[in-house]
This record gives C-alpha cells, structure tokens and sequence, in this order.
C-alpha cells in the first residue's frame, strides 16, 4: 500500500488507551502508533481518527494526541462513537460541539497539520481538504 502512490496512508486508532482492548479487541495501541510511525518513514502523510463518547477523558484524548504527533501523524479526524447495533459499545456520551472545537484548536496547537473534528466527522470526512 505505501508504495502503490497514494497521498496519504490512513490508519486509524479508533479510541484512547485505556478503551483499546474493549473497543479494539484485536489490535494493540503501540502497535497501531508503530504503523503510523512506518508509514511517515517511507516518507508519506499519515492521517488517524478517533471516535469519542465511548467513556474517555479529554486527559486521555490529548494523551493520544501527544502519542500520534510524536509518532509522525499529520492528520486527525475526531468524531463521535454512534453505536452502529446492540451487538456493539453503547454510546457513554454524546459530546458537546463546543468540545470538538476544543479538540480541534488543541490538536493544531500540539502539531498536527490538519484537524477535522465535530459530531459528524468520520474517518474520510472532508478527506479532499487533508492533501496540501
């Protein structure tokens, strides 16, 4: 994939550290980090997202942050977890807007080139916007 040309290479932490193994049951926080790492290696952007509602603090949210900046990342989606059915993590909270903008003035000031982050954001929202 890294060498196919794409622009940007995604991989997406879905969730804090705390979360990972009940949100994340088959992967591995520093493994995921390590993928984002590889990725700018070669030399690419890197782009993750995260959901929120699922029972974090903002503490652990810009923990993750500082962990996905100082593993090259250059762009973060933010977006609130909908529970997609009752087989699934129900929703712990359903985020104030106020505090997306929070997490997007944040996430710029601790270096990430580009930050979407809002109730509605997904992975792939507005991606024309992430290629500069």
């Amino acid at each position: 994939m890294i060498s196919a040309g794409q622009e940007i290479v995604s991989h997406n932490m879905e969730t804090v550290q705390s979360l990972y193994r009940k949100v994340r049951p088959q992967a591995k926080y520093e493994r995921s980090l390590e993928q984002i790492r590889r990725t700018k290696d070669y030399g690419k952007r890197t782009k993750s997202g995260i959901m929120v509602g699922l029972g974090e603090t903002k503490e652990e949210v810009f923990r993750v942050m500082d962990d996905l900046v100082a593993h090259g990342c250059d762009i973060l989606t933010i977006g609130q977890y909908l529970q997609p059915t009752r087989m699934h993590i129900a929703v712990a909270e359903f985020v104030h807007p106020d505090i997306f903008a929070g997490y997007q003035e944040a996430g710029m000031a601790k270096g990430f080139r580009y930050v979407e982050s809002g109730p509605l954001v997904r992975s792939s929202y507005h991606a024309e916007r992430h290629v500069f």
